[in-house]
C-alpha cells in the first residue's frame, strides 16, 4: 500500500518513518551547528561548550519570581535551546554525599553476586544499582529523606514535567578504563529496536521526549579525564533522531562533534532524553567515575484503569489458541493480544529482569504470547510466565 494517499485534492503524508529512508544528516548538522548565548540565558552563571552552567549559590534566598525566571530559562533550553544545563552546587552538602556514598557502596557489596544486565554496555563492566531510589530508602531512611527533600531537584523536574511527576534513579560506577557508551537517546523510544521504533508515529516520537527528564548528580568529582557524560547540543531538536541514532553516519558525527564538561562532587546535570548523548571513557588508572541518575516521568504516562492481565489470559487462551491455528497470527490474533496484554516491559524490576542479552529491555506480556502461541505452550506455562513477569516487577 502506498503510504501517501491521496485524500481529495490534498496528499497526505506516512505518520511514520520509513526504515528504507534515511535521516537526512545535512538538517541534522544544521540544527547541531547552533550556539547557546549567555543572552539567550540571563540566569546562567556562563554557557561552556554551548551548556548554560547555573551557580545555585547565587540563588542562596530565591524569591518565587526569580524561581519562575530560572524555571522558564530550563524549559527553554531543554525543549528549543542546547537540551542540556548544568547546575553547580545542587549538593553542597559534602558530609550527605559521602554518606549516600557509603550507602551505595554497601548495595553494591551485598549485589556482587547477582548478574547485572545494562544499557548500551557489557554486563558487568562497571558497578550498577538499579532502583537506586528505593533501595537508599530502605537502607538509610534519614540520608535518603535529607537526600530527595532537596528543594532544587523538584524545581527543576517541575520545570519540565509540572506537578505530579514520579522519581526513579540508578547509579552507576565506571572504572578505570571503563570503555564510552555508544551515542544514542533514552527512554522510551531510545530502549526499543529500530524496527519497533518505526511502527511509531512521528508525532509520538516527538512526544515521547515530553514525558521525561533525565538528569545526573556527581557523587564524585568528574574530571575530563574520567569520561563525564558527553553531549551533543540542540540534537534533541532533529525530529527523526530515535530513527538515527543507530546510524554509523550519525555516530560518526558525535564522535567527532561532541562535547563534556567536568563536573565537582554534588553538582548536577540536567537533559532532554532525545539528546545525543554518551557517557564517556574513564581514562584514569584509579579513579572511579560514580553518579546517581536520575529519570524523572510525568504525571500523564499512566492509564487511567488499572488492568490485570492474567485472569483475562487465563479465561479466553483456549480460544485465543484455537483462533491462532485457524488463522494464524492475523490481523485478529494480534489486535486481541495488544488489547489484552502489556506491550511494554517497563515499569519493571530490572534486578529480577534485566534487559535481554544484546537488548535494552525484557520480554513484554505481548512478546510472551506471541512466543507461546508460535511455540505451542500450554495455559499452565503461559500464565505461569505471566505470572514470573508480574512478582519480577513489584519492588
Amino acid at each position: 500500500m502506498n503510504p501517501n494517499h491521496v485524500s481529495g485534492a490534498a496528499a497526505i503524508p506516512s505518520r511514520c518513518y520509513s526504515l528504507e529512508q534515511s535521516p537526512s544528516l545535512e538538517t541534522f548538522t544544521k540544527l547541531c551547528s547552533q550556539k547557546a548565548s549567555s543572552e539567550d540565558y540571563p540566569l546562567s552563571s556562563s554557557i561552556q561548550s554551548n551548556i548554560p552552567i547555573y551557580n545555585l549559590a547565587d540563588f542562596s534566598h530565591p524569591n518565587p519570581s526569580t524561581i519562575f525566571s530560572l524555571q522558564d530559562e530550563w524549559h527553554h533550553i531543554i525543549l528549543s535551546g542546547p537540551g542540556v544545563f548544568v547546575v553547580k552546587g545542587l549538593f553542597r552538602d559534602q558530609e550527605l554525599i559521602e554518606k549516600v556514598n557509603s550507602v551505595y557502596r554497601s548495595i553494591i557489596t551485598s549485589e556482587k553476586s547477582s548478574a547485572k544486565g545494562d544499557h548500551f554496555a557489557g554486563s558487568g563492566k562497571n558497578d550498577r544499582i538499579w532502583n537506586s531510589f528505593s533501595k537508599h530508602g530502605m537502607l538509610d531512611p534519614s540520608s535518603f529523606l535529607q537526600y530527595y527533600s532537596n528543594p532544587w531537584i523538584a524545581r527543576i523536574c517541575d520545570a519540565w514535567l509540572g506537578p505530579a511527576y514520579r522519581v526513579t534513579a540508578q547509579v552507576n560506577a565506571v572504572k578505570p578504563g571503563g570503555a564510552a557508551q555508544v551515542s544514542h537517546r533514552d527512554y522510551h523510544l531510545g530502549f526499543q529496536t529500530a524496527d519497533a521504533t518505526a511502527r511509531f508515529p512521528k508525532a509520538m516520537q516527538v512526544a515521547s521526549q515530553l514525558l521525561t527528564l533525565q538528569g545526573a548528580v556527581a557523587h564524585t568529582d568528574m574530571p575530563l579525564d574520567s569520561g563525564p557524560t558527553r553531549f551533543l547540543p540542540f540534537s534533541q531538536l532533529f525530529a527523526e533522531g530515535f530513527m538515527a541514532y543507530r546510524l554509523p553516519q550519525f555516530n560518526e558525527y558525535f564522535l567527532y562533534h561532541y562535547v563534556s564538561l567536568p563536573l565537582e562532587k554534588g553538582d548536577g546535570v540536567f537533559f532532554n532524553p532525545a539528546l545525543f548523548h554518551a557517557a564517556g571513557e574513564n581514562r584514569t588508572e584509579t579513579f572511579e567515575r560514580s553518579a546517581n541518575l536520575l529519570q524523572i516521568s510525568s504525571a500523564f504516562g499512566k492509564p487511567m484503569e488499572t488492568v490485570d492481565s492474567l485472569p483475562l489470559v487465563k479465561k479466553c487462551w483456549m480460544g485465543l489458541v484455537q483462533m491462532y491455528k485457524e488463522q494464524g497470527m492475523s490481523a485478529e490474533v494480534e489486535a486481541f493480544i495488544a488489547a489484552v496484554a502489556e506491550g511494554y516491559p517497563f515499569p519493571t524490576n530490572l534486578d529480577r529482569r534485566p534487559p535481554a542479552p544484546g537488548g535494552m529491555a525484557p520480554e513484554s506480556e505481548q512478546d510472551v504470547l506471541r512466543r507461546a502461541l508460535i511455540d505451542g505452550l500450554g495455559e499452565d506455562e503461559v500464565l505461569k510466565e505471566l505470572t514470573e513477569i508480574s512478582d519480577g516487577s513489584k519492588p
